[in-house]
């Protein structure tokens, strides 16, 4: 199994593409359509660098893996699927986002609840190939009720479950977040061999240091510095709640939420040849 990292810079997020040597088959993991909100303009740039390096290697893309709907960048699952095709999947859990965020944006006539936008849809425990690599899904809810982490083969692909162990864990106060449900899904990872490497989705590092996209679990329980082997439930969801009180409201978190559920598609154009996002006022 190779592993090749992308950063974007804009939303500190990492896309992973995951590649069986053996049969050129891939898969990418959280991809990002870069959204200029000032400006009000997407940009495919990262993901053109993504696509070239599939095509200039001869892999052939078969998934595009979701580890969550992404509240802090859009997706760029529809765009990829159109230059290098691949199943487009996430977990089960992506319907109870759905039922919750859909009626807020008023676009039930544009966003299936059922999930049917999504290719596929894991169920927890469920396991898939990419080319002869073996990949199990777990279930990880907490952050939101659709996340799902990626255990393939001696690594595991979080999402936003768990940070680098100087950040902590995802916060759990966006709708459907539960603290004590995330306690009980990082326990699933941390059941993993030690040794098992851990990539993250997102880093925030200082200007001088490089951002941090990997680590394995064994260095998560024993220096992850809200969440290691010897915290107890009731001081992780105490010191949790607390830190997610003084966190601000992603930046980003109305486009994206939207265009996530879409699987990255900006939508239908208007009759006047325009493309609109929905703005909903007073409801966060």
């Amino acid at each position: 199994m190779k592993v090749k990292t992308f950063f974007d810079e804009q939303t500190y997020t990492f896309t992973h593409v995951v590649v069986d040597e053996s049969s050129k088959k891939c898969a990418v993991i959280d991809s990002v359509l870069e959204y200029d909100q000032d400006a009000a303009r997407v940009s495919t740039a990262g993901l053109d660098k993504i696509i070239a390096y599939i095509k200039q290697q001869g892999w052939v893309n078969e998934w595009i893996l979701e580890t969550h709907i992404h509240a802090d960048h859009m997706t760029g699952a529809f765009y990829l699927k159109q230059h290098i095709g691949g199943q487009i999947a996430i977990g089960t859990g992506i319907k109870e986002v759905l039922k919750l965020w859909v009626p807020i944006f008023n676009a039930t006539d544009d966003i299936p609840i059922n999930g049917e936008q999504f290719d596929y849809l894991f169920k927890d425990g469920e396991s898939f190939k990419i080319g002869n690599l073996t990949a199990e899904v777990f279930h990880t809810p907490g952050h939101t009720p659709a996340c799902s982490t990626y255990h393939i083969e001696d690594a595991v692909f979080v999402g936003d479950t768990i940070f680098a162990p100087h950040l902590g864990t995802a916060r759990v106060d966006f709708p459907g977040g539960d603290a004590k449900q995330l306690y009980q899904s990082i326990q699933k990872i941390y059941t993993l061999p030690d040794e098992t490497r851990m990539y993250l989705c997102h880093d925030y590092p200082d200007e001088d240091q490089a951002p941090m996209s990997q680590t394995t679990v064994g260095i998560q329980k024993a220096n992850n510095k809200m969440l290691n082997a010897k915290t107890s439930l009731e001081d992780y969801v105490l010191l949790r709640e607390a830190r997610d009180k003084t966190l601000s409201v992603p930046k980003l978190i109305l486009p994206s939420i939207q265009t996530n559920m879409r699987v990255g598609s900006l939508g239908a154009k208007s009759a006047n040849g325009i493309q609109y996002l929905t703005i909903p006022l007073n409801v966060l």
